[in-house]
């Protein structure tokens, strides 16, 4: 069975088109998430993010439970450490950190400035609610590139073992931009989840 949906797509705050923010935080994150549904009226919404974006859709879940339908966790964990040798180059050498990255990868990096860059990966970095994971009841898919080296297999793994109502599908070559690796395997994966799950 087909369902019907519609999709839209959300830049965080300072983030590609969206309005300049002077500070970034976890907090404000969500609060954009909200403001954005409740101006569209949206109703059973099913939540997708990617690594910072799943730490987002996380504490939306728990903030506002009865608000989402179903979560898509993709590249992503319940705790996000950053190494302290990425934080500090891309704090103080932004250009260095996105020097060996192939054309497509810079471009997407190069839409949000190193200063909003280095902010999310400080929130990454003291995001960490493992000890709620297993309180999500609500359906999730699981999503990870076999060759994430940022948020390995195993962070997909323990989603897995926690939350109850639970699909993981991992995707052969593709690393942690898994939606830039493998786009089709990607989409197909989501769409049978929605068509076959939900």
């Amino acid at each position: 069975m087909n369902v019907n949906y519609n999709l839209y797509t959300l830049d965080l705050p300072s983030h590609s088109k969206s309005d300049e923010f002077s500070e970034h935080s976890l907090e404000l994150y969500v609060d954009v998430l909200r403001k954005f549904i409740e101006h569209l009226d949206l109703k059973d919404v099913i939540l997708g993010g990617h690594s910072l974006g799943g730490a987002v859709i996380q504490s939306y879940y728990f903030k506002y439970p009865n608000d989402v339908t179903a979560l898509l966790l993709i590249g992503t964990g319940g705790r996000l450490r950053v190494l302290p040798s990425t934080l500090v180059t891309v704090k103080n050498n932004f250009p260095k950190f996105i020097e060996d990255m192939n054309d497509d990868r810079k471009n997407e990096f190069l839409k949000t400035p190193g200063n909003v860059c280095y902010d999310d990966f400080k929130i990454c970095d003291g995001f960490d609610i493992l000890d709620k994971t297993d309180l999500i009841n609500i359906p999730c898919l699981i999503l990870v590139g076999k060759e994430d080296e940022m948020t390995p297999v195993k962070y997909s793994e323990f989603f897995h073992k926690k939350i109850e109502n639970s699909e993981l599908v991992i995707i052969d070559n593709a690393g942690h931009l898994v939606m830039m690796d493998q786009p089709k395997k990607l989409n197909e994966a989501i769409e049978n989840y929605i068509n076959n799950y939900l």
